[in-house]
């Protein structure tokens, strides 16, 4: 029985982006179903399928795992040879560490740059979150600078962190925000470039 997963309206759901990433790039067949999240109806939808009440929500079977981070987690234990993580011990922490920084952090970017891929919005950028930009292109271009030689991402190849700050090019590019660092805004293109993106862009854009 192929994988499921559930996620959030493809032009909003940051969070249902991330592993619905991940889950493409292992190659894995799976099905998918979206919930509309400005529908009258979307709490009761989203409990039937997790406790939490929230998506993404991945099945396996019986199992049943919430919460974007852990679903590529277990995604990455999956499926080893998808190698959703660096192989070595340094660039593997450092992949997490970001991950868990991009999970928890960057409220300022989130709350006045909610992610709409389809639209094109042009707004002040307050010092809050033009704090946020700067912390996120120093990731970007020290992590490429150090890493990302072999290839167009973090560590080279694709990885759960590049799925992880998809949302944030997707972000940068709806809201004109315009990266002076040439490696971050190289990575950012990377991002908004690679297939599977492109396919949940696709589908965003029929919503």
């Amino acid at each position: 029985m192929p994988l499921k997963i559930i996620v959030g309206s493809k032009n909003l759901s940051s969070w249902s982006l991330r592993p619905w990433l991940a889950l493409a790039v292992t190659g894995a067949p799976f099905t998918e179903e979206v919930v509309q999240l400005d529908k009258p109806d979307v709490k009761e939808r989203l409990l039937s399928h997790s406790p939490t009440g929230k998506v993404p929500v991945l099945i396996d079977g019986d199992l049943v795992v919430h919460e974007s981070l852990a679903i590529c987690e277990y995604l990455a234990e999956r499926f080893p040879e998808a190698q959703l993580w660096p192989a070595e011990l340094g660039p593997r922490a450092l992949g997490r560490a970001y991950s868990c920084e991009m999970h928890a952090g960057f409220q300022s970017l989130r709350r006045e740059m909610p992610m709409q891929i389809t639209k094109r919005i042009v707004k002040p950028i307050s010092p809050e979150v033009a704090a946020d930009i700067a912390r996120l292109t120093w990731i970007f271009r020290t992590t490429r600078d150090a890493y990302g030689a072999s290839g167009a991402f973090l560590f080279g190849r694709y990885s759960i962190a590049d799925a992880m700050f998809t949302p944030v090019a997707t972000r940068f590019r709806s809201y004109g925000v315009e990266l002076k660092d040439p490696v971050a805004r190289d990575y950012c293109t990377s991002l908004l470039s690679h297939s599977a993106f492109a396919r949940w862009e696709e589908a965003a854009k029929k919503e």
